[in-house]
């Protein structure tokens, strides 16, 4: 017998009041197919968001779910403690395609587990549990990640296992930096982490970064910002952790990973990954050079961590985005769509930016005629675009007044087309 109650109801009455939901009126997403996803009323949705950037390749990939299938056939579980042949095999292929020499991979279920390991590896080999992080950033909901995010609207508790020091440089175009030119701009980030750097007591551990800010608002620096602080960090032993959980798999086109557009000065020491690899399954990860990975001095295990279904989907997704080039698809229609982006937002007068790279964009929305953020105006133009059939993400700061659009990487020209015309006619009902 189907409970009579609603679902939304019965979600408040036994989830936690922080557990946030898109919507006035949430949906119930039921099924989904290539780049579209139907809800329990029957309405089709073209999805710019792909579960949070998790939908990498698209909707019940065949090649995906067959197998998952035939690995859930043979055995599911059997935890880190024996041998599993999916595990090596997706590991072996995650560190060829990391950059990083002598790579060793350990597999988490999700990214914030990965970046709390990232973090207790940096802590552990440097003896430090100092941390720089950036402004505006986000790493997770851990209580070592929120710890370090900079971003006050997601993190809720001002305790800490760490001692962080937030750094300038991932926002381009706000903060005292903006009116430089690139080589300023770049040139007074380096200065103000040697400043940070001065009050720090000893040896900080790491430098934790995301390549492109994502809950922040598809920010980024200058292309060689991060190589820039290499310099700096690599005069001090201090580490650079990639956190690659929005920005891999080629989802910027132009690189495989985020890191490579500050590569001038290598890659980093420490990677973090997760959504997009699993196409929907739990995946997270690091990999880290060997000295780093094996700093540690105790025994550990995964229990999730590389379970042979999630690994059989991650080696699954991983071929058909090689074998399809996907990535080269987010830089070509990508471009595309950000070209169309910027055309049909050039007259709206509460568009401030259109930002981004590959298929991860972002549209900045303030009140008209000032630089103020207006939150409540990207959560009209949300209700618009689903109304009109096109699901979009948010995020921006503290203030959440950026739409962020980030549809699965096989996206056709049309698609992108068709969800261009659709944010078009939904900024338009905010005028």
């Amino acid at each position: 017998m189907t409970n009579p109650i609603p679902l939304h109801s019965r979600h408040r009455t036994v989830l936690p009041d922080w557990l946030a939901l898109y919507y006035d009126r949430p949906i119930e997403l039921t099924h989904g197919e290539g780049r579209h996803v139907w809800d329990a009323d029957g309405n089709r949705y073209l999805d710019f968001f792909g579960g949070i950037l998790t939908t990498m390749t698209a909707h019940a990939l065949p090649e995906v779910t067959k197998a998952v299938a035939e690995q859930a056939g043979r055995i599911i579980h059997s935890s880190t403690l024996y041998l599993n042949r999916p595990m090596i095999e997706l590991a072996e292929r995650v560190a060829a395609l990391s950059g990083i020499p002598d790579a060793r991979v350990f597999f988490t279920t999700s990214g914030t587990e990965a970046n709390d390991t990232a973090l207790l590896l940096a802590t552990t080999y440097r003896r430090s549990n100092q941390i720089l992080a950036m402004r505006n950033s986000y790493h997770g909901r851990s209580f070592s990640t929120v710890s370090i995010t900079g971003n006050r609207g997601w993190s809720p508790t001002s305790l800490s296992p760490l001692q962080t020091y937030y750094v300038h440089g991932a926002v381009r175009t706000r903060g005292p930096f903006a009116g430089l030119d690139d080589a300023g701009f770049t040139a007074a980030a380096v200065a103000d982490l040697e400043d940070v750097l001065g009050q720090a007591r000893g040896g900080v551990a790491a430098l934790i970064a995301e390549p492109i800010q994502g809950v922040g608002g598809f920010t980024s620096p200058p292309d060689g910002l991060y190589g820039a602080f290499r310099e700096v960090l690599d005069r001090h032993g201090i580490l650079w952790i990639s956190d690659e959980v929005q920005t891999g798999w080629g989802r910027t086109g132009d690189n495989f990973w985020g890191w490579q557009a500050h590569a001038q000065n290598g890659p980093p020491d420490i990677l973090t990954f997760a959504k997009g690899i699993g196409n929907g399954m739990s995946i997270g990860g690091v990999v880290a050079r060997a000295e780093v990975m094996n700093c540690l001095d105790s025994n550990s295990i995964s229990t999730f961590g590389g379970s042979p279904v999630t690994m059989a989907a991650g080696l699954a997704n991983l071929s058909y985005l090689l074998d399809h080039d996907l990535q080269g698809n987010a830089r070509r229609v990508g471009g595309l769509l950000l070209e169309r982006l910027r055309a049909v937002t050039a007259s709206v007068p509460a568009v401030r930016e259109v930002r981004g790279r590959g298929l991860m964009a972002g549209i900045e929305l303030t009140k008209p005629g000032t630089d103020q953020a207006d939150p409540q105006a990207a959560a009209a133009v949300l209700e618009a675009a689903r109304e009109r059939g096109l699901l979009l993400g948010k995020g921006g700061g503290h203030n959440t007044s950026v739409l962020r659009i980030a549809p699965p990487l096989s996206l056709t020209v049309a698609e992108a087309e068709e969800g261009a015309g659709i944010l078009e006619q939904a900024l338009g009902s905010i005028q």
